[in-house]
């Protein structure tokens, strides 16, 4: 709970942060040389695994949270404090984001956190949701998605808030914003990253009709940048980071600053009442009503 706390405003989750290197919190041993050697190998998170090469400065974020990856408010806490942790690491130049579930990247938003709970519940959560989009969006580090699997929803926005997609070439696999089908509206931020990425026009038609699209759809209208097949995803962004680590760091910081901050300021200068607006909008009965029946046919489907 303190680290869910945490979230509620960025100072308070720096300030935590900082004091990892002197101290223990939550059974985690912070210890500097403890630290120092987490991110040479891995980290100790349940969700979310992290392997830091310091020889490169490349770290590989792997998503470990069964059966799809959904993006619960523990998993996004843990994604923001990981991002948070690399960020503070002067030597971290850049993270591929990677699934280690079969067939999927991430499922997107937890329905489960959506449904039947408290509106203070609702607020966390969607505080939680923008926290992970500011963090990897405004992001100095180089960002590679590496998406394994189908990345609908909450997956697709993870993936477009990097700088570079590879997906595997398997026309099984999907990827979109798809709310409408749900009933629920993408909020602006998640059309304005969508619009950043594909363009107006796509946009809109996408969001409306909450489409999914194949790998080669997608690369289509470049909602990816590369499609290879699907044992070289890993090793494909892999190479392809050494390509971005060869600009130096001031220049794309910068560069990349200019093309996201108006993007990114929108949503800063406007959180509290963002928050709100997806309060009363997902505790409407009719919302409640939509997502339980969805959840009636997940549960049909897997029985």
């Amino acid at each position: 709970m303190a680290l869910r706390a945490a979230l509620r405003n960025k100072s308070t989750l720096s300030g935590l942060l900082s004091q990892w290197s002197s101290c223990s919190s939550n059974g985690r041993v912070c210890v500097s040389p403890v630290l120092f050697a987490q991110r040479r190998n891995n980290s100790t998170s349940q969700k979310i695994k992290v392997d830091f090469d310091q020889s490169t400065g490349v770290a590989v974020m792997r998503f470990q949270s069964p059966p799809v990856n959904s993006l619960s408010l523990d998993f996004l806490t843990e994604l923001c404090i990981s991002v948070e942790k690399l960020e503070m690491d002067k030597s971290c130049r850049g993270v591929i984001i990677t699934s280690t579930q079969p067939k999927v990247f991430s499922a997107g938003l937890d329905i489960l956190e959506m449904y039947g709970k408290s509106p203070e519940h609702y607020r966390e959560f969607w505080r939680a949701v923008q926290e992970m989009w500011l963090k990897l969006y405004g992001s100095n580090m180089v960002t590679i998605a590496a998406i394994n699997g189908s990345s609908p929803a909450g997956g697709c926005l993870m993936s477009m808030t990097c700088d570079y997609r590879i997906m595997a070439d398997n026309p099984r696999y999907t990827i979109g914003l798809n709310e409408t089908l749900l009933g629920i509206v993408a909020p602006p931020w998640f059309k304005d990253t969508m619009s950043n990425t594909v363009g107006h026009r796509q946009t809109e038609m996408a969001l409306e009709l909450g489409l999914l699209y194949n790998p080669s759809e997608a690369l289509k209208i470049g909602l990816v940048d590369q499609l290879v097949p699907e044992d070289q995803v890993l090793t494909t962004a892999t190479q392809m980071m050494s390509k971005w680590l060869a600009i130096p760091d001031h220049a794309r910081h910068l560069t990349k600053s200019m093309m996201r901050k108006p993007t990114i300021d929108k949503l800063t200068s406007n959180r509290e009442a963002d928050i709100q607006h997806f309060v009363n909008f997902i505790s409407k009965d009719s919302i409640q009503k939509s997502l339980g029946m969805y959840m009636e046919m997940l549960k049909k489907r897997r029985g």
